[in-house]
């Protein structure tokens, strides 16, 4: 039987995959990690990069290590994220945060397409890429007006929403390619077709996307792009984010912060600014360089699984989730939230219950249960289960529905105090 632990056994032993979950920190076998999709395990080799660039690096080198990599560093780790979307080498950067990315181009698209004063998003959008927009429009293009498209009712109608809302008027759309809360996936080539035609542009939100699922930026022919890189590609709490620009279109677009390191020639420091060709242009300040360092080992482990090897366990995992959701979890009262399409789906799971947050604390009290087991809660009902193939046994996945079937049925939430915390 499928929801058998020995099925799960199985599947780990005939797993390719298998041999990946040992580069990764853990040093508790009682802990059971399903919130990778909110931030990612830390990669052993990150340790050994991290310790070589403070105490080689900067502690030996000291200021001529400029010159001996850093002054590139977020170009070359920015090609290496390029390999894993489907892009060019000099269309990726790493810099800033995703939301001062989705800052820098949205104006610059807005500036581009200054004869449309329309933005379309939906409300399954990661709330930060709302708020940017919200206070671009009233800082700087006060006559612009944002239409929030409802998708979230109906999963199957929401492109033949975009379709139909999208207009000649239509300067910017701008969404996430994996919607945070339910996992949607949406179809990036169909969605660019219908925003394209209308001569509008995509700006796309990759943070729930990117190490997941397949991307291919080039053969969508995107437009423009961010994304974060402490989720799927474990690069750390904080970890700066990347952004991509579509190469046609690098030398049409202007950066809103001008800063130094985004110069032509910043090492002459005229007073007056001239863009860097290309991408550079997008740069603000100072790279980051230690954050740098303890992106790259997660984006490598990525590259050398394959992220077509990566999706395919993530569906297995996914569709074997919903599996034992479907016969242990449903008839105690907890309702689906992510798509039951694979091709609709990323790669978390999402369900709801009354009681979710009681329940996700519970889950990860390591007095309740024989293991501590670590989802995520999001407002008002929904518990979050991320499958990160590379670090997640189908174990795991066993142990995590079968202890909260056996907290709901024995009722061990009741006693958790809900105390306000600041991250959930």
């Amino acid at each position: 039987m499928f929801y058998a632990m020995q099925h799960a056994q199985e599947q780990d032993r005939k797993d390719p995959l298998k041999g990946y979950r040992e580069y990764f920190f853990n040093d508790d076998d009682r802990l059971i990690y399903l919130d990778g999709n909110s931030l990612g395990r830390l990669p052993l080799k990150t340790i050994e990069k991290l310790n070589n660039t403070v105490q080689n690096e900067w502690g030996n080198r000291l200021i001529r290590s400029w010159n001996e990599g850093w002054f590139v560093k977020n170009q070359e780790v920015g090609k290496k994220i390029a390999r894993l979307i489907g892009a060019k080498d000099n269309e990726v950067i790493v810099a800033d945060s995703t939301s001062v990315n989705l800052y820098k181009l949205a104006f610059a698209a807005l500036s581009k397409n200054s004869g449309r004063n329309k933005i379309i998003s939906d409300n399954a959008n990661f709330p930060s890429d709302l708020y940017i927009l919200q206070g671009l429009l009233k800082s700087s293009f006060p006559n612009h007006q944002i239409n929030i498209i409802d998708v979230e009712s109906n999963w199957n109608q929401a492109q033949q929403k975009y379709r139909e809302t999208i207009d000649d008027k239509t300067a910017l759309v701008t969404l996430s390619h994996v919607a945070f809360k339910s996992a949607f996936y949406y179809d990036m080539n169909a969605m660019n077709q219908s925003i394209q035609q209308a001569g509008a542009i995509d700006l796309w939100d990759l943070s729930h996307s990117v190490g997941a699922v397949q991307i291919d930026l080039n053969k969508a022919n995107t437009s423009l792009a961010v994304g974060c890189t402490y989720k799927y590609l474990n690069g750390g709490p904080g970890a700066p984010a990347f952004l991509y620009v579509r190469e046609d279109l690098q030398e049409k677009l202007l950066s809103p912060i001008t800063g130094w390191l985004g110069a032509e020639n910043p090492f002459e420091f005229d007073l007056d600014y001239h863009p860097s060709p290309g991408l550079l242009r997008f740069i603000t300040g100072t790279p980051p360089i230690i954050a740098l360092a303890g992106i790259e080992a997660g984006v490598d482990l990525l590259l050398d699984a394959g992220m077509d090897n990566i999706r395919e366990k993530s569906i297995r995992q996914s569709n074997y989730f919903i599996e034992l959701y479907v016969q242990l979890l449903a008839p105690l009262g907890f309702e689906l939230v992510s798509p039951d399409n694979e091709a609709q789906r990323g790669s978390h799971i999402s369900i709801a219950h009354p009681e979710a947050q009681r329940l996700c604390k519970a889950l990860i009290d390591d007095k309740i249960g024989n293991y501590s087991i670590i989802p995520d809660f999001r407002k008002p009902n929904v518990i979050r289960f991320g499958i990160t193939p590379l670090y997640t046994s189908f174990q795991d996945i066993y142990i995590a529905i079968t202890q909260l079937k056996d907290i709901i049925e024995n009722q061990w939430h009741k006693d958790i105090e809900l105390e306000d915390e600041v991250v959930t």
